[in-house]
């Protein structure tokens, strides 16, 4: 078994004949985490979706430890789990009906119970029979990451999971993003504000030099971020 869950080589993005970065590379080890940080519209978005095989890459591939020279491929929610902006969540449908159909669509069986038990430890057991349409931002992201506690996948992308979020739920994401880290999983997350992080971390800025070209600050953290 490789001792990573990810890596980038080379990797390119340009949108409508504009390179918004390049010469991305990187390695997730199992057990870490990696933030990706930078001004709006220098790409992190679009890295994700690249990772998770969701958009292609000008240049550059994806390895995986189970099919590695195979460029760009989008594993199964048993490697990984992507929440993006959009969240994914259907309005129509209770807190809990969103998680028991979102395991169903990955081919997992969870229980009504379950589901609401994830809820809860998000903090919103009160709010897991409502449908989605009536909740708050920071609610709805809640429900979103509280999937997460029901996921087998080795690997979290997330997308500025912590936007929206009060202090509270702020620190219980933060607690379960831990917990899946010490136990040997892996993150790589967006996010404007503090990882909040303990152990083997690392943090990628991505930013434009003066004359345009792509500049990458790659700094490895042990401890806070």
């Amino acid at each position: 078994m490789a001792s990573w869950v990810l890596k980038a080589m080379d990797l390119a993005c340009q949108k409508a004949q504009r390179t918004l970065f390049e010469g991305v590379s990187f390695s997730v080890p199992e057990g870490s985490w990696l933030h990706i940080e930078g001004g709006n519209g220098c790409g992190k978005t679009s890295l994700l979706r690249i990772l998770c095989g969701l958009s292609p890459a000008a240049r550059g591939q994806v390895l995986w430890p189970s099919s590695s020279q195979s460029p760009l491929p989008r594993p199964d929610r048993s490697v990984l789990h992507y929440i993006g902006h959009a969240l994914g969540l259907k309005p129509d449908l209770t807190a809990w009906e969103n998680l028991c159909a979102d395991a169903q669509i990955s081919g997992l069986a969870l229980s009504r119970e379950k589901a609401v038990q994830a809820l809860a430890e998000q903090g919103l057991r009160s709010r897991a029979h409502l449908p989605v349409r009536v909740l708050s931002q920071g609610q709805r992201q809640g429900v979103a990451l509280a999937r997460l506690r029901n996921s087998p996948a080795r690997l979290w992308v997330l997308d500025e999971p912590l936007v929206g979020l009060d202090a509270q739920a702020t620190a219980t994401a933060r607690a379960l993003l831990q917990s899946h880290v010490d136990a040997g999983g892996a993150v790589v997350m967006t996010s404007h504000h503090a990882v909040g992080l303990q152990g083997q971390g690392a943090q990628l800025h991505l930013g434009r030099g003066r004359g345009g070209e792509t500049v990458l600050e790659m700094a490895s953290e042990t401890g806070h971020a």
